[in-house]
Parts: structure tokens; sequence; C-alpha cells
């Protein structure tokens, strides 16, 4: 739908949103389930903008790798909301929170209600042994889902990641150099106390475990390819499997402002999203293929994303570059304050991660040094199968 005819629709903002500190698989969050990391983001979110739980219309949460049944629920009850609060699960597995959030915007802008809790979880550390059962009773367990007909290609990730290297000519000084500048923002980003206000301190974790403050492009050169012999893509320039959760709250424009406690509060203003498909042997470049076909539903070009603050979560660096030249930016647009790479990827959690810290750079107003604050914000992710999840927003004061 065009910019014009979404004028006309009820505007839907993100006014409070909050993460779990992403913990490394096996790590601070090894005991705990999806549902109850989830619960535990609810129940903050819940509490910091002190809304009444029995006014929420739905919970929304995106998760990828749990075995079934309905996580928003379970995770929803066991935050203590009111058994009339229901529950919906989104699966588009690594873009799942980022849709999560899109589909309770979408909600709010169709009419259908007006408070949503929306984003995302993952727990790898718990997720549940899968199998096919074969025609004799027999279990055949598998490590992932198939997500493209065998015969056309369906690498996994990190061989998906070296085929995009290859194919687009990423090379792996550059992977090293872009994941050391990961770590280093997100590093600096920590000891500036700009994570603080978004975190909620979970299992004894206060802080992100990812970001390494000892990391330089020595260390980094001495990885050995992780994936493919002879390869470029490694364990330092991957991110880290993770377990965590990120959720926020979506509401009508006028419902937000009866919700906030001050005027002058910031918020972001949904404007848009598309999805996109693309090869899924490339499946780390399906981003860029989303967000071209956003800005042409926004009547936007790729000029405005030069002036934009971009979240994009950094699965491999290799595909982070790579969509970075498909769209003919630099690639330093991305991720102020560091991104997955450092702070890790928990799947299903990662595209509301991705929003958590729009609204949390957009509520401290100016960019770093000095730069007036952005009038722009974007969101995007690549997926499994090959497919592309983008979103816009814009701040705004109410």
């Amino acid at each position: 739908m065009h910019a014009a005819a979404a004028d006309r629709r009820p505007n839907a903002v993100v006014l409070v949103a909050r993460r779990l500190p992403n913990a490394r698989a096996g790590g601070a969050y090894a005991a705990f389930r999806a549902h109850e990391l989830a619960a535990a983001a609810i129940r903050g979110v819940v509490a910091s903008a002190g809304v009444d739980p029995g006014q929420i219309d739905d919970v929304i949460l995106g998760n990828a790798t749990g075995g079934g049944g309905n996580v928003a629920r379970l995770a929803a009850l066991t935050a203590g909301l009111p058994d009339s609060v229901p529950g919906l699960t989104v699966d588009r597995q690594c873009g799942s929170g980022l849709e999560a959030v899109v589909l309770a915007a979408r909600l709010v802008q169709a009419g259908a209600g007006e408070l949503y809790v929306a984003g995302g979880v993952e727990s790898i550390s718990t997720a549940p042994a899968r199998a096919h059962r074969a025609a004799d009773g027999t279990l055949d367990f598998y490590d992932r889902a198939q997500f493209a007909p065998l015969e056309t290609g369906d690498p996994d990730a990190g061989t998906a990641a070296e085929n995009v290297a290859r194919h687009f000519g990423i090379s792996r000084e550059r992977q090293d150099a872009y994941a050391v500048e990961s770590h280093r923002r997100a590093v600096a980003a920590a000891r500036g106390g700009l994570f603080d206000g978004e975190l909620l301190p979970f299992a004894g974790l206060a802080a992100d475990q990812g970001p390494r403050p000892t990391l330089d492009g020595r260390l980094m050169a001495r990885f050995p390819p992780a994936f493919v012999p002879g390869g470029t893509v490694t364990a330092g320039n991957s991110c880290p499997f993770s377990d965590g959760a990120a959720v926020m709250l979506v509401a009508e424009l006028g419902r937000a402002r009866e919700l906030v406690a001050r005027s002058g509060a910031t918020v972001l203003q949904f404007q848009g999203s598309a999805v996109a498909g693309n090869d899924p042997n490339l499946l780390g470049v399906g981003a860029a293929h989303a967000m071209r076909r956003l800005l042409d539903d926004r009547g936007l070009s790729v000029g405005t994303l030069r002036n934009s603050s971009i979240e994009f979560n950094e699965a491999f660096a290799s595909q982070v570059l790579a969509t970075a030249d498909l769209l003919g930016l630099d690639a330093t647009r991305f991720n102020r304050d560091g991104g997955a790479l450092a702070l890790g990827h928990p799947y299903g959690a990662s595209g509301a991660v991705l929003v958590t810290r729009l609204l949390a750079q957009a509520q401290k107003g100016a960019a770093p040094g000095g730069a007036a604050p952005v009038e722009d914000l974007f969101a995007m992710i690549s997926m499994a199968g090959g497919m592309g999840i983008a979103a816009h927003f814009r701040p705004l004061e109410i």
C-alpha cells in the first residue's frame, strides 16, 4: 500500500521495548525454556509501561526452533497475564520477531485492536530434538528443518554464508575487519551505558555475553574456516548462537498517549514493511531485496538509507557486507552500537531486538558525534529459505 493510503489508517507506535541480555547457548539461560524467557520479558515490559494487563488485545511472539504448540500463549500465562489475553506464535525463522512486531502494527492499522505485546524469543539451549517418522515408525532425527527443495539447494547457514562471500566477492579481510568493528562498537556502547535502559537483567545476567573487548585483527586472522575447507567464513566473523527474548508494546497512537506518563516521550511510529524472497543458496542477502521493495512501496530512494539509522542482523559478516554492496551503502551505516556478530543471535528474538535498539536510540536523541537525530529508522533481517524482511519507523514525540 502506498504512503498516501497508509496515512488514512490508524497510527501504530512502539512505545516500550525491553530485552533480556543475550546469553551464550548453553550458558546463563541453559535451564530456561523459551516460554520462561519470554515471560520474563513480558513481565518487564508490562511493569515498565504500567499497563493494565487485561487491556492487552493479544500477545504475538516469534520463535524459530520450538517444537510446536503456542509459545506466545504459554508465555503470556506464565507471565501472569489474565487468561482472557490470547497468544499467537509466528515462525518466519530469523525474521520471526520482526514479523511479530509488524503484524501487531498491521492489526492496529486495521482497527482490530489498540494494544499488543509483540516480540520474539529463542532458547537454543533447550530447543527440542526433532525427528521425521519413517514408514516403519522409526525416528530420523534432524538438526534443522528443511527450508527449500533439495534439488534447488537448501544449504546450512554457514555454507550459504560462504556462497554469498564467493558469489559477491567478499574477502576474508573485509569480513574480519567488519566483525572486529562490530565488537568494538558493542563494547563501547556497553561501557557507555547505552544498553542499560533496554535490558532486563535475568538469571544473574545483566549484560550481553557476546562482546569481546580484546578481539582485534591479529586474533581474528587466526580463526580457521568454519564451514567450507579453504573458505573465508570463520567462527570469528560469524555470530554466536544465543538465547534471549525481546518484547515491546505496540499501540494505537491515541492509546499510547494515554499510557505514556509524561509528555514529550519518544515512540516509534510504524511506517511500513516489506518481505521478499531470493535464491535460497544466497539466503543471507534476502534483506536487500526486502529493503528495495519497502523503499519502492514507500516512494523512497536508496539515498534515504544514507541518512538513516539502520539495524541489520549480523548473522555473518559476509552477508552484511554483500547486502550493503547490493544497496550501495557503506556498511558502517548499520548497527551503530554493534550488532549480532558481537551481541549474539537468538534466532526468533533477533528481529525484535533490532526494533528495541531503534527505540532506545531514538529516545536518546542525537546520533553520535553531535549529529542531528535521524528521521528514518529501519530494521532489516535475512532469513532461512532465502527471504528477507524490512520495516520502516520514524521517531515521534507524544
